[in-house]
């Protein structure tokens, strides 16, 4: 087990772990930065850019996933269903030139180029642009995309410089706050109250299986839960990995069927892999769905080689659509993928429409 996993595995136990004791010290210097950093962009002395636009920024207090892609992409369909033209705007992370200029995503998009997450979204249907400042992001999304009317950041909470008129903080109810702890002792990285100054708080529920962190009391949490609009991701028909560029030449399936059912994968040799930010969430995803498999995590945005699905005797390889993008280039018949789709509360995307619709006036 790496180092990165023991210590993720610890932020969410009661407490403090003698690991993340001994990371306290540089908590407090982390929170102190953190917090100088973001008081200088409130009181202007660290400029806030603005687009010409409305920003609509997705984001969380911890690390680690929330389901804030899926979220991104379903908030995209609802308001082009209420009349308007979204574009999105992320970091990129994993792309190869991460610090380069900013990069627009398309449908043939490699990871390498955009990054795994901005790359679902492009082929969601939606136009994304990529750079570590969104700001020029936003910028070169709008050049080619001039009947966007609305940028919706995917995690972008913390990213103060890009101005924002909608912000929406996105809690894993699951996971909770962990162990309350700010970075890297804990996984906040900004304080609990954080999601007070949100314009709205999504809760990403759980599908039936139990929380994996320290229970969630108090009463911040009980008020966070009044007010947090619900998500719920779900998805049951898997999807065959197709491989692109050389591999697609001489790849053969064995069955040419494209989609296939939970009851498909009942039986010996099934594994799964997940490199998202909170792998137990998926393999618990597949137990719901009676499959049993072998599960390998790995780390969050994590680079696939053909050597890390290289288990004997596997007659299936189960992952998130997140990773599928990674393997295509040396997919095999039995690589599939489980895609998933955010049910968001209606009273959400009435609110959002609600502030973009007055800043049009």
């Amino acid at each position: 087990m790496s180092f990165a996993t023991r210590l993720e595995a610890a932020w969410y136990r009661p407490g403090l772990t003698p690991l993340t004791a001994l990371l306290t010290p540089l908590s407090a210097l982390f929170a102190l930065a953190a917090g100088t950093r973001a008081a200088l962009y409130r009181v202007g002395v660290l400029p806030t850019r603005r687009l010409p636009v409305p920003v609509v920024v997705i984001g969380n207090i911890t690390v680690g996933g929330s389901g804030k892609t899926p979220l991104t992409i379903a908030l995209a369909r609802a308001l082009t269903a209420a009349g308007f033209t979204p574009g999105v705007v992320s970091r990129g992370y994993g792309r190869a030139d991460a610090s380069g200029a900013p990069a627009l995503a398309g449908p043939d998009s490699t990871p390498e180029q955009v990054g795994d997450e901005p790359l679902l979204i492009a082929r969601a249907g939606f136009p994304v642009a990529v750079a570590a400042d969104r700001v020029a992001a936003g910028h070169a999304l709008l050049a080619a995309q001039p009947r966007c009317d609305v940028i919706l950041a995917d995690d972008g909470l913390q990213h103060y410089r890009l101005g924002r008129d909608v912000e929406i903080a996105v809690v894993d109810t699951a996971r909770g706050f962990g162990n309350g702890w700010r970075l890297p002792a804990g996984p906040l990285r900004e304080p609990r109250s954080r999601w007070t100054r949100c314009d709205a708080v999504v809760a990403l529920m759980p599908r039936g299986a139990p929380a994996r962190g320290p229970k969630a009391t108090g009463r911040a949490w009980q008020a966070l839960m009044i007010v947090a609009h619900r998500m719920t991701l779900a998805g049951s028909v898997f999807r065959r990995v197709r491989p692109t560029g050389e591999a697609s030449e001489s790849w053969v399936a064995d069955d040419p069927d494209d989609a296939a059912l939970p009851d498909r994968f009942v039986g010996p040799g099934v594994h799964a892999v997940a490199g998202i930010g909170d792998p137990p969430r998926f393999f618990a995803t597949l137990a719901e769905l009676g499959i049993v498999a072998e599960p390998h995590a790995f780390p969050d945005h994590h680079d696939f080689r053909p050597s890390d699905l290289d288990f004997a005797g596997a007659t299936a390889i189960l992952m998130t659509a997140k990773d599928a993008v990674k393997c295509e280039r040396f997919a095999t018949p039995a690589m599939w993928y489980l895609p998933v789709e955010a049910t968001v509360d209606p009273a959400l995307v009435a609110r959002i429409v609600e502030k973009l619709r007055g800043r049009r006036t």
